[in-house]
This record gives C-alpha cells, structure tokens and sequence, in this order.
C-alpha cells in the first residue's frame, strides 16, 4: 500500500501546482468568428490532479467555415482545473493551444470553450476529459498490458494490436452501448473464465489465474470510467461544474 499512498500524495501535491493558472490580462480580440470547433485535445484521459497528456486544441471558423486569425477565446472549467493559458487570440491558422490539469477527484470534466461573434454573442464549445482515480489507473495498466493488443484496434510504436487477426472482434472498453448492459458480476465472469462464461467469444480467454481478484474489480473499474456514453452505475459520483 505504500506505493498507492505516493501515488495519491504526488497527484495531490500536483494538483496544487497545477491550480496556479496562467491569470495574464485577457488580449483584446482584433477579429470575430461564427462557430468554434474541437481540432484536437477532447476525451483526454489521466490520473486525478495531473495534465491532459496533449494540450486541447480548438479553432475559431467564420461563416463560411475559413480560419479566424485574432479571435478571443476563453476556457472555464470546475474549480481545480487549470489553464495555461486561460484566454489568449487564436494564431495564423485560426487556433487556440492549452494545457489543461485536472482536479484531484475522479470523473468526467467539462471544459468550456467560449469565443464571441460580432454581435457579442458568446458561441461555446464543449469538452469532455477523464480523469482516474486510484483503481482505474490500476485497471488502465493491466489492460494496457494484457486486453490492449486485443481490444484496441490502433496499433503503436509500443504494441501492434492483433484486432484485425481475429474473426470475432472484441469490443473496445469505451464501447459503452454494449458494456454498458453488462452487470459488474459478468464483467467479473467473463474476464475471470472467459467468453464461454457467457456465451461470448470463445477467443476471449481465461484470466482468473493470471489476475487476482482486486486486478479484475480494477479493469471494470476502468472500463465503467471510460464508458461512451458514460456509465451511470449505483454509487458512482461525477465531477461536475460548479
């Protein structure tokens, strides 16, 4: 248990330094857009009270979809979450760049993009990142060892996914449409015995002697966290907006 105490006093001590966001007086626009769009950076996911692995990316469109250089754009999110920066005029290309850390509690974290028309309309754009707690990063490290090369059909420099080499696909963990349906009791069933436990894959095999019993509560637990659409089970608390 020493090694999941530092764990939680790193994220904390984190988190603390990542709630010193960039406070620099907000520029003034030079130009105004139509719409704002996610280019990269939404459904990040990492540990409680640390940064997104990427910055968020969001672009600022006219009306006939082209790139708005000099636009305003503004972030806002629940307290413990930090920007750097907070506000800042999107570049040649249109964009607004940030490194976003998360609050030191588990759940799903609406970011708001805001930017304003010519009207002074404010055009918004949500985000959604989530952030893990103590069992789900467990849960995430032993299916990025063992269910990953199966599960994931996106192969990287780290491992070569085998999704494609199998007649019966798997179901990716954030297939929430079909794992959703499950109890936690069948999660358990079929990851402990394999697929035949519940008529499904034969080519799902048996993990009860390689997993303990905590191993396998952590992988459900990361599969209900990074549920889409997400997982509302008894007992679980989100993070909200306040």
């Amino acid at each position: 248990m020493k090694w999941a105490f530092l764990f939680f006093a790193l994220a904390l001590m984190t988190s603390a330094c990542l709630r010193k966001t960039t406070t620099a007086a907000t520029p003034k626009p030079t130009a105004f857009g139509a719409a704002i769009v996610e280019s990269s950076g939404g459904k990040q996911i990492t540990a409680v009270g640390t940064s997104l692995p990427q910055p968020i990316v969001v672009q600022v469109n006219d009306e006939q979809g082209n790139a708005v250089p000099g636009a305003l754009v503004t972030l806002s999110g629940r307290s413990g979450v930090s920007f750097d920066p907070s506000s800042g005029l999107t570049d040649s290309s249109g964009q607004f760049t940030s490194n976003i850390g998360l609050g030191g509690m588990a759940g799903r974290y609406q970011i708001m993009a805001i930017t304003l028309s010519k009207s002074q309309k404010k055009i918004e754009l949500k985000l959604e990142e989530i952030a893990l707690g103590y069992q789900e990063v467990v849960g995430r490290q032993i299916n990025d060892q063992y269910c990953d090369r199966c599960h994931n059909s996106e192969s990287t420099p780290e491992r070569v996914s085998n999704y494609d080499n199998l007649e019966i696909k798997p179901h990716a963990f954030a297939e929430g449409d079909t794992l959703n349906k499950l109890s936690d009791a069948d999660l358990t069933a079929i990851i402990t015995h394999g697929g035949p436990a519940l008529n499904e894959s034969p080519l799902m095999p048996p993990y009860g002697y390689t997993l303990s019993k905590s191993d396998i509560q952590a992988v459900i637990a990361y599969i209900r966290a990074v549920s889409d659409p997400p997982f509302h089970g008894p007992g679980l608390v989100y993070a909200k907006n306040q």
